[in-house]
């Protein structure tokens, strides 16, 4: 399957306006571009999220543990 060209563009768009009419096309649009708006700002808090995380373990410093068997033998 190919990039979707620009006959089969037209057919989805004339199918859609088919189905839901002139008047619903504005409201459907609308509907579509907050959605996209949503998950794009979900996804940069996702990202930054994680890369704040990241950073965090890369910055703490490795707790230093003696072994519980080293105690024992120094008595």
């Amino acid at each position: 399957m190919g990039p979707i060209g620009m006959q089969e563009m037209v057919m989805i768009f004339i199918i859609i306006l088919l189905l839901f009419g002139a008047k619903k096309l504005p409201e459907l649009a609308r509907g579509v571009g907050k959605s996209m708006g949503e998950f794009k700002k979900a996804r940069e808090d996702f990202e930054r999220e994680i890369t704040t995380a990241e950073v965090e373990t890369r910055t703490k410093e490795p707790d230093v543990k003696e072994p519980a068997g080293k105690e024992a033998h120094e008595s």
